[in-house]
């Protein structure tokens, strides 16, 4: 349809242009991403039985690839509803990390850093309506129901059929034994 390809470079374009600047310059996105990457190695540490790197520019880095690559997929349409959760999944750690308007004594900063929060809000919903979006196709969930009743009906059917060609197999039988009595 038109409107996905329009709407999905659309919606990819913020996340590989700044993906692809924050590769060229990792070092200014580290002091943001330093509290929520400890915060994640550390529950992250506790429940897995190995240890999470803590490399903050690496985090930093790994997040802007996944930008990069997920948002070209989307944008060409190529595995979408895939690149499109790849996405949503990394809007998160990176609204977190980048506009934490709590922190903010200026009411002027703190509205920018609110309202960048509420439009990555916006672009999570977007992803996330992209992510379950069929393209007018039904889903797996309901394709494998309809082949499962598909299956029980036919199994039905050959089971009724069966019968009546036993029933009356039994019939002609019973009918053979009487004769073969006289």
């Amino acid at each position: 349809m038109l409107v996905r390809r329009i709407a999905r470079p659309l919606l990819a374009s913020s996340f590989i242009y700044g993906g692809a600047d924050t590769l060229r310059n990792p070092k200014t996105r580290v002091p943001g991403a330093q509290p929520v990457v400890d915060t994640i190695t550390a529950t992250a540490d506790q429940q897995l039985p190995v240890q999470v790197p803590r490399d903050v520019e690496q985090w930093v880095k790994i997040d802007a690839g996944v930008k990069v690559v997920a948002g070209s997929l989307f944008a060409l349409g190529k595995l979408p509803r895939l690149s499109a959760l790849a996405l949503a999944g990394s809007i998160v750690p990176t609204t977190l990390a980048g506009h934490r308007f709590w922190e903010h004594e200026d009411p002027d900063e703190r509205f920018a850093q609110l309202a960048h929060l509420l439009k990555n809000a916006g672009l999570l919903g977007g992803l996330l309506i992209a992510a379950v979006d069929t393209e007018g196709r039904p889903s797996v969930g309901y394709r494998a129901k309809r082949a499962a009743k598909l299956a029980a009906k036919a199994t039905e059917e050959s089971y009724e059929k069966a019968s009546k060609r036993a029933a009356k197999a039994q019939k002609q039988a019973e009918k053979k034994a009487k004769k073969a009595k006289r």
